[in-house]
């Protein structure tokens, strides 16, 4: 399912989150809304990380990760990183990279199987998304964007690209990712649809300003619907529709 959520006042909770299928990072803060909602849904089924990375809470637009490593700048502090190791999964691998675009989950996007990747990264940078994520990647851009975070959001069920991509470049990367690609917005018609949401494979949490036409499209695209996790997610849905028959 994809659920509302804000961050201190703010819509793009993907600034201040991110989520894979094997561990949450949430950025430290006051929001103790923000936790519970995040803590209730993932809590039981994997281990949510609050945490700053540089120094900063922006940890969704400074990481990128999937389930199977978790890239982070190099001017993520040792005690940083430290913490992080020691609360994911032991064979989720962690590393430092040195890169000039140092906001990492805006000029890169991945999901368990493939990247996309900003056209101007170094060949170092591509090389340990490709070691560490143990994924493809592929350098592209968004249309007439480069920055594939901010403006793509990507899971292995679905990919959903800001509204104004042209249709052959939607074409283009559902051939690349091998998942379907939706054009669409978040937040009353923002475009930014990487800082405006996280997905994973069951579930995705967006802006509150998220309008019931572009969850509807999210939860489609997405297909969390049908995708729950375990059988009491399947349950609560059921219960849920029959109270609302």
């Amino acid at each position: 399912m994809a659920l509302r959520v804000d961050y201190e006042g703010s819509n793009d909770v993907g600034v201040f989150c991110n989520l894979t299928n094997s561990y949450c990072l949430v950025g430290v803060g006051a929001t103790q809304n923000f936790y519970s909602l995040v803590e209730a849904e993932l809590a039981d089924v994997i281990p949510v990380v609050h945490t700053s990375v540089a120094a900063t809470r922006i940890v969704g637009r400074v990481s990128v990760g999937n389930r199977k490593g978790l890239l982070v700048p190099n001017a993520t502090t040792d005690q940083e990183l430290q913490h992080i190791r020691n609360a994911l999964p032991d064979e989720v691998k962690i590393r430092r990279v040195d890169e000039r675009l140092s906001a990492l989950g805006n000029v890169i996007v991945a999901n368990d199987h493939v990247a996309l990747v900003h056209a101007d990264i170094s060949k170092e940078t591509e090389e340990a998304v490709v070691d560490t994520l143990g994924v493809e990647a592929f350098r592209v851009s968004i249309g007439q964007n480069a920055l594939v975070g901010s403006y793509c959001s990507l899971s292995s069920q679905g990919c959903l690209v800001a509204a104004k991509t042209p249709p052959e470049t939607q074409r283009e990367l559902a051939a690349l990712l091998q998942v379907p690609v939706v054009a669409g917005t978040l937040n009353r018609g923002s475009e930014l649809v990487g800082a405006g949401m996280v997905v994973n494979d069951w579930l995705a949490f967006v802006g509150l300003d998220t309008t019931s036409t572009e969850l509807s499209v999210i939860e489609s695209i997405f297909k969390l619907g049908e995708q729950a996790p375990s059988a009491i997610s399947n349950n609560l849905r059921d219960t849920l529709i029959e109270s609302m028959l």
